[in-house]
Order: C-alpha cells, then structure tokens, then sequence
C-alpha cells in the first residue's frame, strides 16, 4: 500500500468520523437539517484526500449514519439523496482542488445541491408529493449550511494547508 493510499484512508476515516459525530451536535439543539452539519466533513475530506477515497466516503456515510443513529431517515430516501450529495461533493471538490479555495468550494457545494435537488424532486414525484415545492423547500432550509460550507471549508483547508503536518505531505496540498 502505497503512502498515498494510507493517508487519504486516514485522513478519509478521520473526516468520516467528524461527519457522524457533528449532525448529532447540531440535531442536539435543533439545527442539523438547516446547517448540514455532515455535508461539511465531507467536503473538505475532498481537498485533503485522494478522489477515490474522498468520493467512497461521500457515500458510505450517510448510510453508516442512518444505520447507526435513524439520520439521514432511510424513508423517505433521504440517506440515499444525501448519499448521492457527498459523493458528488467530494468528488467536485477533489476535482477542483487546484483552483482557488473559494470557486471550488462554490463549484462543489452548487455540484452537491443540484444532485440534492434532483434527488428531492425524483423521490417527492414518486411520492405523490409536489416535487418543485419540495426543493424548493430543500434549498431554502439549506441555505444556512451553504454559507457555512462556502465560508468555513475554505478556511480549514487554508489552514490545514499553512500548517502542513505528516498526513498532508506527499498528497500534493502542503
């Protein structure tokens, strides 16, 4: 196994655990659906490690989560929005890491969004529910949780980048 290969494994297993113990944190006092608490772990896992690693964990997660804890719920399929969500965003992430911070952090969260939206409008078709209010209502609630993705992801990794440290050589971001 290459050094590459274990440091973004660990740093993906790091990040994974941040994205399962924050949304408890934040659904403890009511806040987690409209700061996507998980959604931001997810993200800057994208920047820090290898694609394949970063996308895996953007979709493992939130079915570790709703096995584990019942969030995301598993009906309706909002683990497997969510699921489709961090893959995309990590992925968008990773594949933007080289522009400044803050256009591929923007360019991953509207990347993570759109496939969120679709997904709403998808699953609230196939309920009988009104898809267009639906994401509608998804992005509102939402909004929070991009402004903290876009204005926290960027910072942590501007640091993390400054700092440097043995897990983020050799990976191309020191």
């Amino acid at each position: 196994m290459s050094k590459a290969t274990l440091r973004s494994m660990v740093l993906s297993a790091a990040m994974g655990a941040l994205a399962l113990a924050l949304p408890v944190a934040f659904h403890a006092v009511g806040l987690g659906s409209r700061f996507l608490p998980m959604l931001l772990p997810l993200l800057v896992n994208g920047y820090l490690s290898r694609w394949p690693w970063a996308v895996a964990t953007g979709f493992c997660i939130p079915w570790i989560s709703a096995f584990a804890t019942g969030m995301p719920p598993l009906y309706p399929p909002i683990a497997a929005i969510m699921s489709a969500e961090g893959a995309v965003l990590a992925a968008a992430a990773a594949t933007t890491a080289r522009f400044p911070l803050a256009l591929s952090a923007a360019i991953a969260v509207a990347a993570g969004r759109i496939t969120a939206l679709a997904g709403t409008y998808a699953a609230a078709a196939w309920l009988d529910l009104p898809p267009g209010f639906a994401s509608l209502a998804l992005l509102v609630q939402g909004l929070p949780g991009v402004v903290l993705q876009l204005v926290v992801a960027p910072l942590a990794v501007a640091a993390l980048r400054r700092r440097g440290g043995i897990l983020l050589h050799e990976t191309g971001l020191v």
